[in-house]
């Protein structure tokens, strides 16, 4: 007559050793480690795991396991769905067997890692949806300890709320992601906005006794831009907005920086070295005012633009703050606006 093995019990503390692991776990992977432990403990059974499922490309991946005897289940390891031990459980509602080799002799997987006894529970998000399974198993009969199975219901719920945890705060995370971004963006051109040159400015400020570079400040506003949106409408002005903001940035070089702040005007930084600094001021000025004027081909449109007006300034220190900084651009802007004015009135 043979003789079976004795039906494991519960682990000496197993509610401490279970509140611990619940309570200091900071990701999936922390939870889990320790309940795989304690699973194997509860159920007798030398192979614990955890799988997740993917229903749509039809693969099931070990993405945690835990082995101590002959029995190995490799964590990385990509199944075909069709044919699992965890979709024969799930489909027949079975969570536990002695006899794997009776009750799916067809099941291919599990004929090649040798499993014997199996017991499984699937983990499911709050929604219903399946996220994976949650299983144990060895390559002997053996028999499950009295609440073993609610024990393994359980951990599936830890894990699946701890799932839920870390995917809302990865969602929060993207949702302040795009906040902080949307902070800093100029909603019609896709531009930083006002509030992300003065952060700039003055990270470019800072720099400037550090490094022997300049600051070249450029201020550009689009004359006229009013009667754009009166003739053609505001749409068609919106969409010279952008291609303004693309020519501008076409015009400087990739570590410069250009944003809309407002309105007609954008701004372009450069900080090129110190000496080369009143050269390249011209240098940037003439190729914002060729790229900026000239017809733009918008839907529908063709727009004659006689190009905007644009003050450069040079800052060799930092004696002016940001604002001054810009300031002084915005001064030299108003100077070549009026002086274009007077040339207009004596035509």
């Amino acid at each position: 007559m043979a003789v079976m093995p004795p039906t494991p019990s519960l682990p000496v503390n197993f509610v401490g050793r279970l509140a611990e692991s619940v309570t200091q776990a900071r990701s999936l992977e922390e939870l889990v480690r320790p309940l795989l432990e304690l699973l194997q403990a509860v159920t007798g059974l030398e192979s614990t795991y955890l799988t997740t499922i993917d229903l749509v490309a039809g693969a099931q991946y070990i993405l945690y396991s835990r082995n101590t005897q002959r029995l190995q289940i490799p964590e990385g390891l990509l199944v075909p769905w069709e044919g699992t031990l965890c979709k024969r459980a799930l489909e027949e509602g079975r969570s536990y067997t002695d006899d794997v080799a009776q009750c799916w002799a067809d099941s291919a997987p599990a004929r090649a890692l040798g499993i014997a006894t199996y017991a499984s529970t699937p983990v499911r998000m709050e929604d219903g949806s399946l996220y994976g399974t949650l299983c144990a198993a060895s390559d002997e009969r053996k028999p499950l300890a009295e609440g073993a199975e609610q024990v393994l219901q359980m951990f599936a719920r830890l894990i699946g709320q701890q799932i839920e945890r870390e995917q809302l705060v990865s969602s929060l995370r993207q949702a302040n992601d795009s906040l902080a971004v949307s902070a800093l963006m100029d909603a019609t051109t896709h531009l930083p906005n006002r509030r992300a040159l003065m952060a700039e400015l003055g990270r470019r400020r800072s720099a400037l006794a550090q490094d022997g570079r300049a600051l070249v400040v450029a201020f550009v506003d689009l004359d006229k831009f009013k009667d754009i949106n009166d003739r053609y409408g505001h749409d068609a002005g919106d969409q010279f907005l952008r291609a303004i903001g693309g020519r501008l940035q076409g015009a400087m070089r990739i570590d410069d920086f250009v944003a809309r702040i407002g309105g007609d005007e954008f701004v372009a930084l450069s900080s090129p070295p110190r000496a080369d600094a009143e050269v390249v001021s011209r240098i940037i000025e003439e190729r914002l005012q060729a790229a900026t004027t000239g017809n733009f081909h918008l839907a529908g449109t063709v727009i004659e633009y006689a190009g905007p007006s644009i003050g450069v300034a040079v800052a060799l220190s930092d004696a002016l703050d940001a604002e001054g900084m810009l300031a002084q651009a915005d001064a030299a802007m108003y100077a070549v606006k009026r002086e274009r004015r007077g040339s207009e009135a004596r035509r």
